[in-house]
């Protein structure tokens, strides 16, 4: 195998830039062909950035909540926020609405309407994360059944699952997830590779033809003695990653190495305090929102784009741009709008 194009890489924080202006919540990104963003936003719906830099928000409503909250802690808990996102094949937005409990699907000129918001006739959860795979079919974590998610992560909790909606409609394949956060499949969909936040690890799962998932287990560290949100391969088959609120992109590389591209906490006081009092099962929500760095504070996702997906873009919890740098390899390909196997 070729040499890792990451050896000896790290980012050069002087040549990050910024796309993009006055955002609430950017979490999660897409990235078109046409090297437009789709960003979301906890207005209640995506913004819109194109390619000229001109942006827009697009929602059925303009919400409100997240900015004129006063607590900080139910600014992040509560109302809509629109989290992670996918391409429906027809264009449309999907959307794991983690204020609502819900998957949404949203057009381009904001018309939304619930997919789902319950399984086996019981409420759904704290949906978190979407992704739409080459068969068609919409895989959708649940990070937790607790309604307040900073309650759910301030201790060990394995209630969170994944499921998957197909011809024989939405079902669980996976659970017992510590947080269950973003997924992603390998280049030819043979693993589904899942985060457990507050596990701070990652495990991977054999894809079924079938939409089962087996043979589970970790994929790089037991434990990255770090909160872990987004993540994305890269061409070589390098997993990258975000630690939330102590601000780092790792990558794990096919080899199960992890490396660390970018440190924006630096072992502060505050990240080390959040650390010890979640061993403790004793974390506060101004344990967390004491933390987090300057690029993209509380970093959340990973996106691959430009026109050589060689533009890494980061979403972020507590930001109102996103920083972007290059990587010396392009992303993995996602799936787009007009793309079914």
């Amino acid at each position: 195998m070729a040499a890792n194009p990451l050896d000896g890489f790290e980012v050069d924080r002087a040549a990050i830039r910024t796309v993009g202006h006055d955002l609430q919540r950017p979490e999660c990104i897409l990235a078109e062909r046409d090297g437009s963003l789709w960003s979301a936003d906890a207005r209640g719906g995506v913004v819109h950035i194109r390619s000229d830099g001109t942006q827009e928000i697009v929602t059925q409503k303009v919400e409100s909540a997240f900015s004129r909250a006063t607590d900080e802690a139910a600014r992040f808990t509560q109302g809509t926020l629109p989290n992670g996102l996918a391409f429906a094949r027809n264009g449309d937005i999907l959307i794991s609405n983690f204020g609502t409990d819900r998957l949404e699907v949203m057009t381009r000129t904001g018309e939304s309407r619930v997919l789902h918001d319950q399984i086996g006739g019981k409420p759904i959860g704290k949906v978190n994360f979407v992704l739409r795979d080459s068969r068609d079919r919409i895989w959708l974590t649940v990070s937790t059944l607790i309604p307040n998610w900073m309650q759910a992560a301030s201790s060990l909790r394995h209630d969170g699952f994944v499921a998957v909606a197909d011809e024989k409609g939405l079902r669980i394949v996976a659970d017992g997830f510590a947080f269950t956060n973003e997924i992603r499949f390998d280049a030819n969909e043979e693993w589904l590779y899942v985060v457990e936040t507050t596990g701070m690890k990652v495990t991977r799962l054999r894809v079924g033809d079938d939409g089962s998932l087996t043979g589970r287990e970790t994929f790089g560290p037991e434990s990255h003695g770090a909160f872990i949100d987004g993540i994305a391969f890269d061409a070589y088959g390098n997993l990258w990653g975000t630690h939330v609120m102590t601000d780092r992109i790792f990558a794990i590389t096919p080899e199960g190495d992890l490396r660390i591209l970018l440190d924006d906490d630096h072992g502060s006081a505050a990240g080390k305090a959040l650390l010890a009092a979640f061993e403790k099962g004793a974390v506060t929500p101004d344990m967390m929102m004491a933390c987090g760095g300057t690029i993209a504070p509380w970093m959340a996702s990973i996106t691959f784009g430009g026109p050589d997906l060689k533009n890494v873009y980061i979403g972020s919890l507590r930001g109102t741009t996103i920083p972007w740098f290059r990587s010396p390899v392009a992303g993995l390909p996602m799936i787009h709008w007009n793309e079914r196997g």
